[in-house]
């Protein structure tokens, strides 16, 4: 992930609050403050994976070290969902609802992040950067709020398909569909 993206992003996530004044109504959002949710499997069997959360908390932490994002400060809240979709949602009603989080940043796996999909999006609450390659985080006309991350699983499997045909066979496959 360079640098130059996720601070992008994350002045995005900023910008909820407005560039200016921030408005009493901004959910998670203060003059110093940028309340940010997040879930990951700290435990269980996908604890491995929870290494990518940590990684954004680390950047984070270091953003917060050299000011932040226009002032303020990133708050990272991020329990352990355990890669488990129903301690997921469960998780989440708590970062929305009580926490009051202004966005939910990186949440992991396809599972988990399906079973809060319609959720968050009623809500209204951006659900950026999922961790996840399924096609279905591209789907702005029905859920306008969440945004996969990287390319989907068959994008990704289009591409490797490519470089091996054309690497190791010679074949171009660019016109191949």
């Amino acid at each position: 992930m360079k640098r130059r993206t996720v601070l992008a992003s994350l002045g995005s996530i900023a910008a909820v609050g407005g560039v200016g004044p921030v408005h009493a109504t901004t959910v998670g959002v203060s003059k110093t403050e940028i309340k940010i949710g997040n879930t990951s499997a700290y435990s269980g069997p996908a604890s491995a994976y929870s290494i990518g959360a940590k990684s954004a908390i680390a950047f984070l932490n270091m953003v917060n070290a050299k000011g932040g994002i226009n002032g303020r400060k990133m708050n990272v809240i991020t329990p352990d969902d355990g890669y488990n979709p129903a301690k997921t949602v469960e998780q989440v009603r708590r970062l929305v609802e009580q926490d009051q989080v202004a966005c939910l940043f990186a949440l992991l796996g396809t599972a988990p992040n399906s079973a809060i999909q319609r959720y968050v999006n009623v809500k209204k609450v951006p659900h950026l950067f999922v961790a996840s390659g399924a096609a279905k985080w591209a789907d702005p006309e029905n859920f306008p709020w969440s945004i996969g991350w990287g390319p989907s699983y068959r994008t990704g499997g289009q591409i490797y398909a490519k470089y091996l045909l054309r690497a190791h066979f010679g074949i171009n496959a660019e016109r191949m569909t």
